[in-house]
């Protein structure tokens, strides 16, 4: 006798935190919601990022408590091409301010050693993300969002951009959001200030 077939459920992820690689599944029809973790979604070549609609099979962990197991991406490919297109704000900014250190320095605004300024501390901010978010899947001591920001401030959020766009960290979290845009736009304030000076000299 042929066993029957799971059960696939349908929904939409409206919590997601990647990194800490979990968040919860509304069924479609309402309910209660469904907790999933990163490791349900084997064999898919995205990470989620939330507010994707998903299929997955109902399952529970050692206390009996509903969690979603076997999750597929509903149209999978329509979402990572919207998801793209969306995430290339960032960047295309980082690199357009790149750009624009190179053009100030051509024409005499900024000293050349401005663009390597700029790009080690990138560099620098790039490499804190990546060991907050490897810190976050440890469980281990995180990078305080004070120092992560505090970077930027002093010049690496090109490099933040990067990171949250290539490694998803960050990029997501409502909390965050408006500290990081500070910080470009203060940087950028007091890099405008600094080539007014220069100007006046």
């Amino acid at each position: 006798m042929r066993a029957a077939k799971p059960i696939r459920y349908a929904g939409r992820i409206t919590t997601w935190k990647d990194d800490q690689g979990f968040g919860f599944i509304t069924p479609n029809g309402g309910g209660a919601t469904v907790f999933v973790h990163i490791s349900a979604f084997a064999g898919q070549r995205t990470r989620p990022a939330g507010n994707e609609i998903v299929t997955y099979e109902l399952t529970a962990n050692e206390r009996g408590q509903p969690r979603a197991g076997k999750v597929a991406f509903h149209r999978a490919g329509a979402g990572r091409r919207q998801a793209a297109a969306g995430g290339l704000a960032r960047p295309l900014l980082a690199c357009g301010f790149f750009g624009a250190l190179a053009l100030f320095v051509a024409v005499g605004r900024l000293p050349a050693w401005a663009v390597a300024v700029y790009a080690g501390i990138s560099v620098l901010t790039f490499l804190a993300y990546a060991r907050d978010k490897a810190a976050a899947r440890r469980a281990q001591r995180r990078t305080s969002e004070r120092d992560l920001h505090m970077l930027g401030l002093a010049g690496g959020w090109p490099g933040a951009l990067l990171a949250q766009h290539l490694l998803r960290h960050k990029s997501s979290k409502p909390g965050f959001q408006p500290g990081l845009w500070f910080t470009v736009l203060a940087n950028c304030v007091a890099l405008g200030w600094f080539m007014s000076t220069r100007g006046m000299a």
